[in-house]
């Protein structure tokens, strides 16, 4: 339970059992609901070529060094996010891409090469030349529901979590914004925060007020 309203918490999640124990609970109309997912997701195989494991989610490095030393690790959600990124902080050569995340799914298919930087990825990790610690990722490809909990735990898997800053940038369009004030009157684009008990600092702006949440791979 959180202890104020902003604090991220994490929650229960089935993502991680093994499928023994889901395949012991699921219902007939889980069954069914599975299936009609499955025959969507993979209904183009034959004509695509497309292998069951490309559902699989794979985190290519360019360095062989494990768990990766990381200080800060700052992750651009979504387009408008990773397009920020791209134009205030990557557009200069103190970068150098490091790593890239393969996956598949309804919306996202990247290519099956082995290549840990394949020119149709919609992931890539950059590292700060003058500090090897400071991550960044540039996700604006869609992770699937079922593919979050994938991707989390092999993307930080490779990092080590003592001392480990992490900063989420994501957006959402302002109609979703609930506020008493009319969404026409508000000066756009604006910044909210969520922060964990944890994170000390102060933040550079205004805490997300209720009911507002956070969705998707951010909440994740």
């Amino acid at each position: 339970m959180a202890t104020f309203f902003g604090e991220v918490v994490v929650a229960p999640s089935r993502a991680g059992l093994d499928e023994e124990e889901e395949a012991r609970e699921e219902t007939p109309e889980d069954r069914e609901i599975r299936r009609e997912i499955e025959k969507k997701r993979y209904g183009r195989r034959g004509r695509l070529g497309l292998e069951i494991g490309e559902r699989e989610i794979d985190v290519l490095w360019s360095c062989a060094q494990e768990p990766l030393v990381c200080s800060r690790f700052i992750v651009a959600i979504g387009r408008n996010a990773a397009a920020f990124l791209s134009s205030f902080i990557l557009d200069s050569v103190c970068w150098e891409v490091v790593g890239v995340v393969k996956l598949w799914n309804e919306w996202c298919r990247t290519s099956s090469t082995t290549n840990v930087l394949p020119t149709d990825s919609f992931c890539l990790f950059y590292r700060l030349i003058a500090d090897p610690t400071v991550l960044l990722c540039q996700c604006s490809c869609y992770v699937a529901e079922d593919q979050q909990f994938q991707w989390l735990e092999k993307v930080f898997g490779s990092m080590q979590k003592k001392g480990l800053q992490v900063t989420i940038l994501s957006t959402c369009p302002v109609a979703d914004y609930k506020t008493q004030e009319s969404t026409l009157t508000l000066v756009s684009p604006f910044l909210k925060a969520l922060k964990t008990k944890e994170f000390q600092e102060q933040v550079c702006c205004p805490l997300l007020e209720q009911p507002n949440i956070v969705r998707d791979l951010p909440a994740a």
